[in-house]
């Protein structure tokens, strides 16, 4: 293996908090160190919120909401679509903040920034189409409306994987259906959200509307759950901790989110086109190094197709440029922490023991930094830790199939229900798995999830509720029913 190149210098924002208008730092608050998971260096301190601050974060959001709810969906049409100018406009800065502090290649995280620009301008559209309707009445001398309101006050936590993309989904959502938001992002990786909240500042978001937060998860989560003022709660994370939440946002009859965990089959029957496929495949399952909650990782594959298959992706994910992700060689770049190296090595270690073959990869690679090498482990049983737990990072695991009706089985075999992956040219094989995949989202043929014009969620495990669509807004709004008589 060959030891990843770093880059030592860096330029990175200070993190801060952002309530009622105004960015805080210092004032005696906690700190947190912030790390580049490349060089394991310490770039920024961030400051936990005290519990007074959360206070403030909640009163200011509750306040902008009086009068926010009743802006007209045009003016906060025409801020959100600054917001998408404002991000096409500091993408590189905003990109080389999230390599500094998550770690993927900076062309992945400038690409994140563009491509969620799209997220504003998308619900800067959908937020002038909240449609209400007429039903027609049973008598003559009654009228009958639905009218869809702001539900109101919002909490929201994202993960670290997509800093970017996942709290300006929430945020958009949120702000587009006239409610309010307090927002604690990753303290791992926070530059993306402090970048965020700068955007909807100098793009004339009124004072309150968007609050961020940082500190200890569970505090932080607990104390904006229990607030009588947060009427929704919305979460992106492993199952584990959206069960907590849930569980406790539900005992208080809060509306939620919850976008969860996933372990994505890809079923490659023996009719596709497999090189097309490895090619496909490649960089997509190896992007943001594999920490990416639609990641394919599960993968089956046809009998007949399959030491063709997994001959030509490993030799291709032999080829993959590890390093800094400020590098511009480097196609995949550090884990996000330590504690996913050690996972990525017991997934191994487990895989191993049960007699299945590494290929390539399967350790982490020498000098500094959270790198671990792209791996491919084949001939694996379905019990193994590999295929049932979710690996999160830059590991695949390769089994065989024979029949649709075996891999249908085998892919519904979890609790997962996020996303699910096919290839296949049978028009009568695409249909039957579309229809019985136990998945949020199906992919056929391409790699076609996560545009904010299209649905994005999961089923069983994987979370309840949507985001993106015309859907989008669903969570965020009440449902009131106006019968009047004349």
């Amino acid at each position: 293996m060959t030891t990843p190149r770093t880059v030592t210098d860096f330029d990175y924002p200070a993190p801060s908090l952002y309530i009622d208008g105004e960015f805080l730092t210092g004032g005696g608050r906690c700190e947190q160190d912030v790390l580049n998971p490349a060089t394991g260096q310490v770039i920024g301190k961030l400051p936990h919120a005290t519990t007074e601050d959360l206070d403030l974060a909640i009163a200011a959001a509750s306040r902008a909401f009086e009068s926010w709810r009743k802006v007209s969906p045009m003016e906060r049409s025409k801020v959100l679509r600054k917001v998408a100018d404002l991000a096409r406009e500091r993408a590189r800065d905003i990109g080389r903040g999230i390599t500094l502090d998550q770690g993927k290649p900076l062309v992945e995280a400038v690409n994140e920034v563009t491509f969620c620009a799209e997220h504003a301008d998308w619900h800067a559209e959908e937020c002038r189409r909240v449609y209400g309707r007429v039903i027609p009445s049973r008598l003559d001398n009654v009228t009958q409306l639905v009218m869809r309101e702001p539900v109101g006050v919002c909490a929201a936590f994202t993960p670290w994987n997509f800093p970017f993309n996942q709290a300006i989904r929430k945020i958009a959502a949120a702000i587009g259906a006239g409610c309010t938001i307090v927002l604690k992002g990753p303290e791992d990786a926070p530059s993306a959200i402090v970048a965020l909240a700068r955007l909807f500042h100098d793009a004339g978001l009124p004072r309150g509307v968007l609050n961020v937060v940082w500190g200890i998860p569970a505090e932080v989560s607990r104390h904006l759950i229990q607030s009588a003022t947060v009427r929704k709660v919305s979460f992106t994370g492993s199952v584990e901790i959206g069960k907590q939440l849930a569980a406790q946002a539900t005992s208080l009859m809060k509306r939620i989110t919850m976008e969860l965990g996933g372990h994505a089959p890809v079923i490659v029957c023996d009719d596709a086109d497999v090189d097309a496929v490895v090619d496909l495949l490649t960089p997509y399952k190896f992007r943001n190094a594999g920490q990416v909650c639609i990641s394919p990782t599960r993968f089956y594959i046809q009998e007949r197709v399959y030491d063709r298959f997994v001959s030509n992706f490993a030799e291709k994910a032999r080829t993959i440029k590890v390093g800094d992700g400020l590098l511009p060689e480097t196609k995949m770049g550090p884990l996000a922490h330590a504690r996913r190296v050690a996972a990525m090595r017991s997934l191994v270690d487990d895989a191993r023991a049960r007699g299945a073959e590494v290929l390539t990869g399967g350790s982490s690679l020498l000098g500094e930094g959270n790198f671990f090498a792209p791996t491919v482990v084949a001939e694996l049983p379905d019990d193994s830790r590999l295929m049932t737990e979710e690996p999160f990072g830059p590991i695949v695991g390769v089994a065989r199939f024979k029949t649709i009706e075996d891999v249908i089985a085998r892919a519904n075999g979890l609790s997962y229900g996020l996303a699910s992956y096919v290839f296949t040219n049978s028009a009568k094989s695409a249909r039957t798995l579309a229809g019985h995949l136990e998945a949020g989202m199906v992919s056929i043929n391409h790699l076609g999830l996560g545009l904010p014009e299209t649905p994005f969620g999961g089923c069983k495990d994987s979370g309840m509720g949507i985001e993106g669509g015309s859907e989008t807004f669903d969570a965020y709004l009440n449902t009131k029913f106006i019968t009047q008589l004349y």
